[in-house]
């Protein structure tokens, strides 16, 4: 007989990095300075500050003549809070410090991390606040009432209100077992009940019961987790935790499954190595599955290499969750499986086949949950402060990882047996996977089936509707490639005051080249958006833009895509946009630009027998290797025939994040039962990922009251409507004014042809333009008597889109935005 300390191996957390700091000071008579500002003060600026006033409602003219006095001229004030946002020197800002009127100034920082926004982003907030849904639910939101989940990790503060001992948190176990300290007996393992915090070393298993279930009372309900009505145990092992302790939360959960009515165990922990299923931690996964406790566990955060699954995660019973980004992407330390990995094997008569990948991806960075409250904890991250409103602080953190993935589908799988308590751990997998949103660019041994969707999922477990036929892991496609991408870090410390040398990046590219992708980040010294323009340049001096968008200060990334790049030496160089009517306050600011690039070699493909010596050929091949488009049956992929409306919109599901509809009776009467899914998708309301609150219009506007014209061609201005849509921007697209202008050198021209593009798709086409996704075309005119050229831009927004077109569009799209 084995031995039990046979069983103690090191579990690795899957948890996140945390920095600490020490919150500011304030003395008698000089006003709070941000950290973060004092470390920046160390440069004479000008620097974008927030400055709040001693008063209430807007600033007082006193106060603004008090700026005007020191010189700061350039700033917006608020309507009804004491605070103005300037832009200020060290010394402006320093003296306004010492003065009386002053209550703080702090750096206009970069704010992206939120929990509340997570619930939107998957669709949790949706199906509370959906009627229907609410109807089904005898009239209330679905929340997880009565299902218990096993919040298997390093413990529970059940003193925090969020998930109060004795409330919300029905039971708190302390599991740790230490062998070694025990007397020579073998006796059956007893657990610690009824401990109020079980979580005393590292906080983690309380930030994950969070985003299970917390109600949010400590934050008026902004951080309210999935499922506030479960009811959570947690089974922790106070911090260090071994192999017997992860056991013992799955051996509590059967033993207690029907005390507490235990549905769901959420692990958000693992170890490297491959997929044993006589692994201890393996089987009792299994035997929680089989008394249908739905598992979970974290993918890993070894990320982004292949064969960095968690082997506990590859279990074909457990769902493994990867982690996302709140734009849709996977994160970089986000665990992958292999591809093409997998085997059948058989346990206890039954015949189980596992595939090496997650089952899904859901957000897992800056996640916003709850932290044990102690007075250790009072002193806050600088990710926390600038992400938590101050009163919050000593209740809440900012974590990363798998770890904070995997609970927000524990919660969802709670709403999902509220909805429908007969289903089993493997309808609820398999119900996940359906309802996902594709993640282009991405292999399904990356991300599994897409990002998670709950308001989909939950609508699937009351109604059992048919969902998944929009779902890129289900689908068989006509054409395929074959190919390699090898990156490369870059930088270039960019000043605009330098010679242009000095402001550029030598690289070399190889003959052969399918595709060469460059990318940069624009964010600015303080995350404020910086007006820079990446120029790819050939040796033969032809130069390719990224252009500079007007939304430099919310989209900080710039992209040049060439396809077939001409081998020999380049040369990447950074550009500054100096004052003009899109950046007012001046020139680009100095700043480290760093960057990758990606050189990509296509080494075959099939299904695309008609492309060689076309234009777009690379581009196509590109496209069809993110499955961003597809070829035709019959083997071709017809470069030169028109884009069709049905095409489109089957494409932007595929490879532009698009979720699927309700699976209703399609509202078109011209358009076929194998195309619905995908019209009704791109035509419904929050189609797009980017769309965090789901009320923008569909991607695609329907031809007029019940047609969408399925076999009708697409115009380069409705492309330009569909691409930026998808990103998310119509209220930026519907807040364009004035004439539309296009970049060309260090200049912008008007588009001459502005007068021919519909009222309602102006403000697309310019940022289509802007955000390099489409192209003007340009022309230089010069009279007999002109003594300087000019340069004209057309868009011709009525010319038909083309296969070709859509193919190099979408690529540039996807290098840009999606990947």
């Amino acid at each position: 007989m084995k031995k039990f300390v046979s069983l103690i191996l090191a579990i690795v957390m899957v948890c996140s990095i945390s920095f600490t700091t020490t919150a500011p000071t304030q003395a008698s008579s000089v006003a709070v300075i941000g950290e973060s500002l004092q470390k920046a003060l160390s440069d004479v600026g000008p620097h974008q500050v927030i400055v709040t006033f001693k008063s209430k409602g807007a600033p007082t003219q006193d106060q603004l003549s008090l700026l005007d006095q020191l010189g700061v001229k350039t700033g917006v004030t608020l309507h009804s809070l004491p605070m103005a946002g300037i832009l200020a020197t060290k010394s402006q800002i320093e003296k306004l410090a010492s003065n009386d009127q002053v209550l703080s100034i702090y750096l206009n920082e970069k704010l992206d991390f939120v929990n509340d926004v997570d619930t939107s982003i998957t669709g949790v907030d949706k199906a509370r606040k959906d009627d229907r849904l609410r109807k089904l639910n005898g009239g209330l939101p679905v929340s997880g009432k009565g299902i218990g989940v096993v919040v298997n990790d390093s413990g529970i503060d059940g003193t925090h209100k969020d998930h109060e001992f004795g409330r919300n948190l029905v039971q708190n176990v302390l599991g740790t077992t230490n062998l070694n300290a025990l007397e020579p007996t073998l006796l059956p393992v007893s657990y610690v009940e009824d401990v109020i915090n079980t979580d005393t070393n590292s906080g983690h298993g309380t930030h994950v019961a969070g985003t299970v279930g917390g109600t949010g009372a400590m934050s008026s309900g902004k951080y309210e987790g999935v499922a506030p009505g479960a009811d959570l145990i947690g089974y922790g092992s106070g911090g260090a935790l071994l192999i017997l302790d992860g056991i013992g939360g799955f051996d509590y959960a059967i033993t207690h499954q029907a005390e507490y009515n235990i549905r769901v165990i959420t692990n958000s922990w693992g170890s490297s190595g491959g997929f044993d299923p006589f692994n201890p931690i393996n089987i009792a996964s299994k035997a929680a599955y089989d008394r249908g406790i739905t598992v979970l566990f974290a993918a890993g955060n070894s990320g982004p290499g292949e064969d960095t699954h968690n082997p506990y995660a590859k279990a074909p019973w457990v769902i493994s969750v990867a982690a996302g980004q709140h734009d849709g992407t996977l994160v970089d330390f986000s665990s992958r499986g292999t591809k093409g990995v997998g085997s059948t094997f058989t346990i206890d008569g039954e015949e189980w086949t596992w595939e090496d990948r997650p089952t899904l991806t859901a957000p897992g960075v800056d996640v916003i949950s709850t932290k044990t409250v102690s007075p250790l904890n009072l002193i806050s991250t600088d990710s926390d402060a600038a992400a938590i409103e101050t009163a919050y602080l000593p209740y809440y953190t900012v974590k990363s990882g798998t770890s904070m993935a995997t609970p927000h589908v524990a919660g969802i799988v709670a709403l999902l047996l509220e909805a429908n308590p007969l289903l089993s751990p493997a309808e609820i997998k398999q119900l996940l996977q359906d309802t996902a949103t594709n993640m282009p660019g991405y292999e399904s041994w990356e991300v599994g089936a897409g990002y998670v969707n709950a308001y989909a999922a939950v609508d699937k477990a009351f109604t059992n509707k048919s969902y998944g036929k929009t779902v890129n892991l289900y689908n068989d496609f006509n054409s395929n490639v074959e190919s390699e991408t090898v990156r490369q870090d870059f930088s270039v410390d960019y000043n605009p005051l330098t010679l242009v040398s000095d402001n550029s990046y030598k690289f070399n590219v190889e003959a052969g080249l399918s595709s060469l992708v460059a990318k940069v980040s624009g964010e600015g010294l303080i995350g404020e958006g910086n007006p820079i323009n990446l120029v790819l340049i050939s040796p033969d001096g032809t130069e390719y833009s990224s252009g500079i968008s007007l939304l430099f200060a919310l989209e900080y990334d710039r992209t040049v895509s060439v396809t077939n790049p001409a081998p020999g030496e380049w040369t990447a160089e950074v550009r500054g946009l100096r004052g003009n009517v899109v950046n007012p306050l001046g020139a680009a600011t100095p700043e480290l630009v760093k960057g990758t690039l990606a050189f990509t070699k296509v080494s075959g493909f099939s299904g695309l027998n008609d492309i060689e010596g076309h234009p777009a050929a690379d581009a196509i091949k590109s496209a069809v290797n993110e499955r961003l488009v597809d070829g035709n049956s019959d083997g071709s992929f017809k470069p030169n025939a028109k884009l069709l409306r049905k095409d489109l919109a089957k494409y932007l599901v595929m490879g532009a994040e698009i979720r699927q509809a309700l699976p209703e009776a399609s509202t078109f009467n011209d358009v076929s039962a194998a195309d619905a899914p995908f019209i009704d998708a791109v035509t419904a309301k929050g189609a797009a990922f980017r769309d965090v609150n789901h009320t923008f219009k569909g991607v695609v506007l329907p031809k007029a009251a019940g047609s969408f014209a399925p076999n009708g061609t697409v115009t380069k201005a409705e492309l330009a409507y569909s691409l930026v849509q998808a990103l998310g921007l119509e209220a930026e697209a519907k807040n364009v004014t004035g004439n539309l202008t296009v970049q060309y050198g260090n200049e912008r021209v008007t588009l001459k042809d502005q007068a021919d593009i519909p009222a309602e798709l102006k403000g697309y086409v310019q940022l289509a333009l802007d955000l390099n996704i489409l192209n003007a075309s340009f022309s230089v005119v010069q009279g007999p008597y002109d003594l300087q050229p000019t340069v004209q831009a057309s868009f011709s927004p009525a010319t038909e889109v083309t296969r070709g077109d859509f193919a190099v569009a979408i690529t540039r799209y996807f290098n840009a935005y999606l990947q």
